[in-house]
């Protein structure tokens, strides 16, 4: 069957005329929307592994695990939350990225790593800071306790210094000796960083990078816009470089179900191939915009916009963020495929 009818038929249940518009929690009252599809069925037999998303402790969980000085989330988004998501959603595992309301406080993201060890992988956050210690952290935190990617986050680089510096290149250089993927956080536009993530690359080319929500790159609108996105497709030509296909609210320039993006994806996966591409929902700040299992399926809906190959669909929707992470979400007889229950 052809890519471009998998993902063809929405069935409305309130009776009332489909409009774009918010998918907020409000909004599933009046109305509810479902996908029916082989693209559903086709992905049940495969693991869904969702490479990018947060938690952290409940009000009621703080006292153990405090909340950095100043920091608050602004939505729930604990354990037990997730779980509860991940099951209604059909998502088998995840990559969780220690989030900014901990800092550098990793004791809640471990306890969750030991707790489900065969669901989740934890993604811990670099110490940039003057001293040097961050390097140290790092290596704590990946060999005691067990994280298999680091983020950087240049917001947290000291007033005036680059990633390039000498701790953000000692992190970087020693993520590569350990085999661990380095996450780029540019949310003030992959545009600011991309000479430093290239010198980066150049300078260590064993490092994997992954290229959080697109480098939050929106649709372009002008040459500008434009160029900063051939650039970003220009990083394919290091072979170690990933993009995240992620937290689609925040790239996105339109309401659920994010069609804009359909282009982008297009172009992402024609310049790296869908095996260095990977879905994430920045949950759970995509369960407060549109719902968990509605941000795993706006991929669905998006890949259906540009024809992609069922194939390319399973590579972005586990199999890439399942490769990087071997022997963590697979199955010796079955490989990729879900348990039977």
């Amino acid at each position: 069957m052809a890519a471009a009818s998998l993902v063809s038929l929405w069935v409305l249940f309130s009776g009332v005329a489909l409009f774009p518009g918010s998918c907020s929690p409000q909004h599933h009252n009046i109305l509810k929307l479902k996908m029916i599809s082989p693209f559903t069925h086709n992905l049940s037999t495969s693991k869904i592994i969702d490479s990018h998303l947060h938690i952290w402790a409940s009000p009621q969980e703080a006292s153990e695990f405090p909340y950095a000085p100043g920091q608050e989330p602004p939505v729930p988004g604990n354990l037990h939350f997730l779980l509860q998501n991940m099951e209604e959603a059909g998502v088998d595992g995840v990559l969780i990225v220690q989030p900014i309301f901990h800092k550098f406080d990793h004791s809640y993201v471990t306890s969750a790593l030991k707790k489900y060890p065969t669901k989740f992988v934890g993604c811990c956050l670099a110490n940039p800071t003057d001293d040097g210690s961050g390097l140290k952290q790092f290596e704590d935190l990946v060999l005691k306790d067990g994280y298999r990617a680091v983020r950087f986050n240049p917001e947290l680089w000291p007033a005036g210094e680059k990633m390039t510096n000498k701790v953000g290149k000692a992190i970087f250089q020693r993520a590569g000796e350990l085999n661990v993927p380095v996450g780029f956080l540019c949310m003030k536009g992959i545009g600011l960083y991309m000479s430093e993530i290239e010198q980066l690359c150049t300078e260590f080319p064993s490092t994997v990078v992954l290229i959080d929500h697109l480098g939050f790159i929106k649709p372009p609108l002008n040459e500008e816009e434009g160029l900063v996105f051939s650039q970003l497709l220009n990083l394919s030509r290091f072979p170690k470089v990933y993009v995240k296909f992620s937290s689609l609210f925040q790239v996105s320039r339109e309401k659920f179900p994010y069609l804009d993006l359909a282009p982008l994806l297009s172009q992402v996966v024609a310049s790296f191939g869908a095996n260095r591409v990977m879905w994430g929902s920045d949950f759970p700040y995509a369960a407060a915009e549109c719902g968990y299992k509605e941000a795993k399926e706006a991929v669905l809906l998006i890949a259906n916009q540009i024809s992609l190959p069922p194939s390319d669909l399973e590579w972005i929707m586990g199999r890439t963020v399942a490769q990087l992470f071997p022997n963590q979400w697979t199955d010796a007889k079955q490989g990729f495929h879900r348990e039977r229950e």
